[in-house]
């Protein structure tokens, strides 16, 4: 006979916050079935939320929100006020939406018994430094989104007028750009005006995009953990800036293999009964981080370092490509986890390639941000090379390779 596994949490509060409002139910009881109502509060003012949580709650009650876009910062807030909070993940939730009756009431009701039923995922609250730095990563991302598509529909409507430019032609430096393209064939004005705007759309998310990758080189030299990542191959400042934005803190991880399955490099696998099913890496864990860490291993396997060489004995071996990217990449991942959690070797010298790097990442902070710091190329490289010394004076306590 099965049993309901009884929650110590004698009250819950199913939180469905809005960018304006909140609704709230107070549910008292062990288990889903024997839970109680015993108030629901609709629609209040988010304004409000802070002195009705300090009105309507204890600090013995859990209160439960669903991962959503302000959800994070109304768990930092109602945790400064010494309260249980808990936000479970959307995915899951989203299941339980019944589908011919749904509201605010219903949805704080079902979210306050998903976390009693103890279906619900609990996703992990970032800290203030890592919310920004996930906040500047996604606003880069968006930026080389926008910048493709921008180039795809130039590129598309000169296609569309049979011209074909050649393969890495700068078209977002406006006077060789518009030159070429005046030179490319016969425009009518009407047909040169939906160029120029073309060119001003791609211009502009060229822009944005280089402003933020010029903040997040910038942000990985100043820290000396993610410049750190960069000793490892295939990685520099973008993957580096992605560990720390998306993994944050490492310690949440007992171990690399909870860092590889939450980044979703581990197989997924299904057997039931004579049934057994034995998938890929995708369905699961991050994949925004899962596929950097791909490209990191398809650069590790063009390069000549001892995974890259292990990587292509793999591929020899079992013949496909992808199971030799993935298998490198879950060995970068252990590797980072290592480098993260402070064992890592003493970096007696800087060899070329990791300098190679420095001057890429230095590179990326851009023209006009380097001569308004006023200082030379050279003692950006400098500051970055003490920062990397400094870094690993740490004792190993498990030894990991400067390059993997």
């Amino acid at each position: 006979m099965m049993t309901e596994t009884v929650n110590p949490v004698e009250r819950v509060i199913g939180l469905d916050v809005h960018p304006h409002s909140f609704t709230a139910a107070l549910i008292r009881g062990p288990t889903p079935a024997a839970a109680i109502v015993e108030k629901i509060c609709n629609r209040v003012a988010l304004g409000q939320l802070r002195s009705w949580v300090q009105k309507q709650t204890t600090t013995q009650d859990r209160i439960v929100l669903e991962a959503s876009g302000n959800s994070f910062a109304v768990a930092r807030s109602l945790l400064a006020l010494d309260r249980r909070v808990l936000v479970l993940e959307s995915c899951q939730l989203g299941k339980l939406k019944e589908a011919h009756a749904n509201n605010d009431k219903i949805s704080a009701v079902r979210i306050a018994k998903a976390y009693l039923a103890g279906t619900a995922k609990e996703v992990w609250i970032p800290d203030p430094l890592t919310q920004e730095r996930r906040d500047l990563f996604h606003l880069h991302r968006k930026a080389v989104k926008y910048a493709t598509q921008a180039r795809n529909s130039l590129l598309s409507y000169l296609s569309d007028n049979e011209v074909t430019l050649k393969k890495g032609t700068p078209l977002c430096q406006a006077p060789q750009a518009e030159a070429q393209l005046r030179q490319a064939r016969s425009w009518t004005p009407r047909q040169w005006q939906v160029i120029e705007g073309l060119l001003l759309r791609l211009r502009q998310a060229d822009q944005q995009r280089a402003h933020w990758r010029s903040l997040i080189a910038q942000e990985v030299l100043a820290d000396p953990q993610l410049l750190s990542l960069v000793r490892l191959g295939g990685i520099r400042d973008l993957i580096a800036f992605a560990l720390g934005a998306l993994v944050g803190d490492i310690h949440r991880f007992s171990h690399p293999k909870k860092l590889v399955k939450y980044v979703g490099l581990n197989p997924a696998f299904d057997e039931s009964g004579q049934q057994k099913w034995s998938g890929g890496i995708g369905g699961h864990g991050r994949k925004d981080l899962r596929s950097l860490l791909i490209e990191a291993a398809q650069a590790i396997l063009r390069s000549s370092t001892p995974l890259a060489r292990w990587g292509r004995k793999l591929l020899v071996a079992k013949g496909c490509p992808n199971l030799a990217v993935a298998a490198v990449a879950r060995k970068l991942t252990v590797a980072i986890w290592y480098l993260m959690m402070g064992r890592w070797t003493r970096l007696e010298e800087i060899e070329a390639r990791l300098t190679y790097k420095l001057g890429k990442i230095i590179s990326q902070v851009g023209v006009q941000r380097l001569q308004e710091s006023a200082k030379p190329r050279k003692q950006w490289r400098l500051e970055a090379i003490e920062k990397l010394k400094a870094a690993s004076i740490h004792p190993a306590v498990s030894a990991v390779p400067a390059t993997a």
